[in-house]
C-alpha cells in the first residue's frame, strides 16, 4: 500500500507541514521520527539555559498562534509545549511513527513513487510525495581538535546534554561560545567551582531583554485574536528593518556595531577583556548573540577567558597553543550542529539512479529552497539558501510548507505522476541568489557555519523575509515538468496558469 505523503521528521517542519496537509484536505500521510517524542531540535536542547532568541510572538506558526507564551522570548521547555500542543490540537498523534530511523530514499519512475528505508526494519514504506523535515540542526557537530576522544574526564555536548552530572565542585572547560555557549556559560558560572571559556572568535552580543507576559495580556490575546496578530506584525517589520544592517554591510551596519560596542562598554570594564571580545568582521557575518548575561559571568570570580588557540585535548584537559595545560574534570562541547551544506542525512536517489550526495558535493542547492532537479515530487523544508539573518526561521519555513503542501494537493487531486521542477529555471533561480549573495556580509570574508569549506553559500537567502515569502506565494505550473500515468490524458498548461491553494488562514 502506498501512501500520499511520507513526511520524514516530527520537529516544528513536519508538525507544520502535517497541519497544512489536513486543512487543505489531505489525510493520508505518515510522520516518520527517529526519537521517541516529537519537538526536534527542541526536544534535543535541554541544557541550562536553553531559550530562543526570536521573540515567541514571531516563533511560532501564524496558522497555530498562542496566546500562553509566558514571557518575550521561550525557554526550550516552553517551545516543546508548543508542539505538543499542535499536535494535539490537530489529531496528529495517528498519523506519528517514533523509531523510524530512514536510511535511504529512492524514486521509481515507472511507478512514480518513493521507496523509504528504515533501521533494523525490512519492510520499506511507498509514498507518492515525500517532505524532507528532519531540519539542520539535527546531528551534533563535534570539532575537528586533535586528541579529542584522549580526554579521561567527562565530555557532554550542549545539544545532548547529561542532566545526571553534578557540576558541584568540578572545574569545567567550554569549548564554543556561539549560540549555545552564551547561554549555557552563565549556568555553569553559578554551580561549577571553576568555568574556562575557550573562545576562537568573539561575536557581536547585543543585549536580550526578556520580559514576563502578563495575565491581562494573555486574556486580551485568548479574547481578540487580532490582539496578537497584531503584535507578531510589529515584532516582523521590526525584525525585517534589521535586515538593512545585518545582511548587507550598510551605514546601519555601523549603528548595530555601535550599539553592541556600547553593550561591552557598558557591562565589561576591563579594556583588555573588552578587546579580546571585539570581533574583527562586520556585525551579521556571524549570527548575532542575544543575551544580557554572558558577559556578567566571563567577569566571574571562577570564571576565566581563553583565547590563546587549543593545540590538543589531552587525557587531563585541554592544552593551548602557548604550551599551558587546563586540567579540568569535564569538557562541554557548545559547537552546535552539522549543518549540511554539501551532502545529505541519508541516501537519496532520483531519475535515472541519480545521487543527490553526489550533485550536492560541491554545495546544495535546490529550486527555491524547497525542489531539486530530478527529484520528483521530493520537498525539502529550511533547503539550500533559506537561512534568515534577521528574521524568524518560522516565516520561512511557513511559506515553505504553503508552497510545498499546494504541491502535494495538485498531483493528488489531479492524479498526476509527478511534478518535477526544469534544470533551466533551477539552475537560472541560483545563479541569481549566488550573484545576490556576493554583496551581503555573509560573504565578505569572516568564517562561518554559513559557508562551505571553499566559500560556498548554500545556506543563507539574500534578502528580506518578505521577498522569499513573495516567491513562495503561487505555484507556477510552467516552472515544472508535469508527468502523468501512461492511461491518462496530458494536462493543459497555458500560459498563465499558477496554482493557488486556499485555506492558508
Amino acid at each position: 500500500m502506498t501512501i500520499a505523503v511520507a513526511v520524514i521528521g516530527a520537529g516544528f517542519a513536519g508538525i507544520g507541514t502535517a497541519i497544512r496537509l489536513k486543512q487543505k484536505g489531505i489525510d493520508d500521510f505518515t510522520i516518520f521520527e527517529r526519537g521517541d517524542r516529537v519537538g526536534g531540535t527542541w526536544r534535543d536542547n535541554t541544557y541550562p539555559g536553553a531559550a530562543c532568541d526570536i521573540p515567541s510572538r514571531l516563533y511560532s506558526y501564524s496558522f497555530a498562534q498562542n496566546p500562553e507564551w509566558s514571557h518575550t522570548y521561550s525557554a526550550s521547555a516552553e517551545i516543546l509545549d508548543y508542539i505538543d500542543s499542535m499536535v494535539a490540537d490537530h489529531d496528529l498523534a495517528r498519523h506519528i511513527r517514533f523509531g523510524r530511523e530512514v536510511t535511504g530514499i529512492s524514486y521509481d519512475e515507472e511507478s512514480g513513487e518513493w521507496t523509504i528505508r528504515f533501521a533494523g526494519r525490512r519492510r520499506p514504506v511507498t509514498a507518492r510525495s515525500v517532505v524532507m523535515a528532519s531540519g539542520p540542526l539535527a546531528n551534533p557537530a563535534m570539532p575537528d581538535i586533535r586528541g579529542r576522544d584522549d580526554f579521561a574526564g567527562h565530555v557532554i555536548h550542549s545539544a545532548r546534554w547529561d542532566h545526571d552530572y553534578d557540576f558541584t565542585g568540578k572545574k569545567v572547560a567550554v569549548i564554543g561560545t556561539g549560540a549555545s555557549g552564551v547561554q549555557i556559560i552563565p549556568h555553569l558560572v553559578k554551580q561549577a567551582a571553576s568555568v574556562k571559556v575557550f573562545q576562537r572568535t568573539p561575536g557581536w552580543v547585543l543585549p536580550k531583554v526578556d520580559l514576563e507576559t502578563g495575565e491581562f495580556t494573555k486574556r486580551i490575546y485568548r479574547s481578540i485574536p487580532g490582539a496578537q496578530r497584531l503584535a507578531r506584525a510589529g515584532w516582523f517589520w521590526g525584525h525585517e528593518s534589521v535586515a538593512l544592517g545585518v545582511v548587507w554591510d550598510t551605514p546601519l551596519t555601523r549603528a548595530v556595531e555601535a550599539l553592541s560596542r556600547l553593550n561591552l562598554r557598558l557591562q565589561v570594564k576591563d579594556p583588555w577583556m573588552r578587546r579580546q571580545l571585539t570581533p574583527d568582521f562586520s556585525a551579521g557575518c556571524k549570527r548575532l548573540l542575544m543575551t544580557s548575561d554572558y558577559y556578567p559571568a566571563l567577569q566571574a570570580d571562577n570564571c576565566k577567558l581563553v583565547t590563546w588557540p587549543i593545540a590538543r585535548i589531552a587525557p587531563e584537559g585541554v592544552r593551548t597553543v602557548e604550551g599551558i595545560e587546563h586540567q579540568v574534570d569535564c569538557i562541554v562541547y557548545a559547537t552546535g550542529f552539522e549543518v549540511s551544506k554539501q551532502g545529505t542525512p541519508f541516501e537519496i536517489v532520483g531519475v535515472d539512479g541519480r545521487v543527490l550526495a553526489d550533485e550536492w558535493a560541491g554545495g546544495a542547492y535546490a529550486y527555491r529552497s524547497v525542489n531539486v532537479e530530478g527529484y520528483p515530487n521530493l520537498h525539502v523544508t529550511f533547503g539550500p539558501n533559506s537561512g534568515p539573518g534577521h528574521n524568524s526561521a518560522l516565516v520561512y519555513m511557513e511559506s515553505q510548507i504553503d508552497y510545498l503542501t499546494d504541491m502535494v494537493v495538485h498531483l493528488e487531486h489531479n492524479g498526476w505522476k509527478a511534478l518535477d521542477v526544469r534544470a533551466e529555471v533551477q539552475e537560472r533561480y541560483n545563479r541569481d541568489i549566488q550573484k545576490r549573495l556576493a554583496s551581503t556580509t555573509w560573504n565578505s570574508g569572516c568564517q562561518s557555519w554559513y559557508l562551505t569549506d571553499d566559500g560556498f553559500n548554500s545556506t543563507m537567502f539574500p534578502g528580506f523575509a518578505t521577498q522569499y515569502a513573495n516567491q513562495l506565494r503561487e505555484v507556477d505550473l510552467r516552472d515544472y515538468r508535469i508527468r502523468v500515468h501512461a492511461d491518462a490524458a496530458a494536462p493543459a498548461v497555458g500560459p498563465t496558469v499558477s496554482v493557488r491553494v486556499p485555506t492558508r488562514g
